[in-house]
Parts: structure tokens; sequence; C-alpha cells
């Protein structure tokens, strides 16, 4: 039979075994709360977007040949 040894006075070791020995597991299922994003927030990318859609230099070039 072996010695009872407190918690307290284990190694770091033995107690991250105990500690993982009591944890569970999730399974399948993913515990990352998802949730829409905030329509009202700022967003960097959808600011920044227009940028993407602006006239290309050929069309500054027709305009100015006039």
């Amino acid at each position: 039979m072996q010695k009872f040894i407190p918690f307290a006075k284990l190694s770091k070791k033995a107690q991250q075994e105990i500690n993982k020995s009591h944890r569970k597991s999730w399974g399948n299922i993913d515990p990352v709360t998802k949730r829409p994003a905030n329509s009202k927030a700022y967003n960097r990318k959808k600011a920044q977007a227009w940028k993407d859609n602006f006239p290309t230099p050929e069309l500054f070039y027709y305009l100015v040949k006039f």
C-alpha cells in the first residue's frame, strides 16, 4: 500500500498529472462562443473598401484629354 502524501507536498509534475486526470474533455463540442459581429462597431476593412472600387487612372487620363 502506498503512503498518503498531501497534494501540496507533491512535486509539480505529480500535481500536474493529478490535475490532468481531473479535467474533462469537451469531445466534439467547440467551447468558443460564436456570435454575429456588431453591425454598429467600426470595421477597418469595411471603411477602406472604397479604395478597391476606386476608378482606375485610365478614367482620369480620359477626362484630362477633354
